[in-house]
């Protein structure tokens, strides 16, 4: 079936929310996309009647079989893009996510495979987020803790970054807190993180630190 760039949008989405929070309510949906309720519940009911998704009151929406293959197809296309903008066109990590928004629902099955062979089939994005294989299930990926659940004198590595706001990954650019980087926890605090990283000091805001997702060790 052909489906229109906004119902392909609302799987993704729901995709991910599910992942994060599990139980996917009309209103946190309405939330993420920063819509009214009235459209979210619209919606959900022609993908319901499309069988790509379940609705059940109060309980929130759970994507079928068929829904989430969409979703994960236009994944594996947003990530293989906001890569590809980034290697290969020289993008920075904060402007990769609007562009690659943008293209994903326009690309072909054949310019995505050309697009993973030139990249060497890779396993994640610029944000460290997981990119879906050619039959849509997920590479392997080590156990990852937000920044906020460290405790002090904690040890760990950058390994993925959830936040897509500009201002914010211009901000951890900015302070070299991106993939790969190693962080030492010194203090954690309600409403912030202190932490040491490249031989800094960082008081980082807890809105941020947790979207840091990292790997203990």
């Amino acid at each position: 079936m052909k489906l229109s760039e906004a119902q392909e949008d609302y799987l993704k989405h729901i995709y991910q929310l599910g992942e994060r929070h599990g139980s996917v309510t009309t209103q946190l949906i309405a939330d993420h996309l920063r819509v009214k309720p009235a459209s979210v519940t619209g919606m959900i009911k022609k993908l319901a009647e499309l069988h790509l998704l379940e609705h059940k009151p109060y309980y929130g929406v759970t994507l079928t079989e068929s829904g989430t293959k969409v979703a994960v197809e236009i994944l594996r296309h947003h990530r293989l893009l906001e890569l590809y903008l980034s290697e290969v066109l020289g993008y920075s990590w904060d402007e990769i996510h609007e562009e690659a928004e943008k293209l994903e629902h326009h690309i072909s099955e054949k310019f995505e495979a050309r697009i993973a062979e030139k990249l060497g089939h890779p396993t994640h994005d610029p944000h460290g987020d997981p990119i879906p294989n050619l039959d849509l299930t997920f590479p392997d990926s080590p156990t990852l803790t937000p920044v906020m659940a460290l405790a002090p004198e904690s040890t760990a590595t950058i390994r993925r970054v959830r936040t897509q706001d500009k201002d914010a990954l211009a901000l951890l650019s900015k302070l070299d807190l991106v993939i790969g980087a190693t962080l030492h926890v010194l203090e954690v605090k309600k409403d912030a993180v202190r932490l040491e990283s490249g031989g800094s000091r960082l008081l980082v805001p807890a809105s941020l630190a947790e979207q840091i997702l990292v790997e203990i060790g």
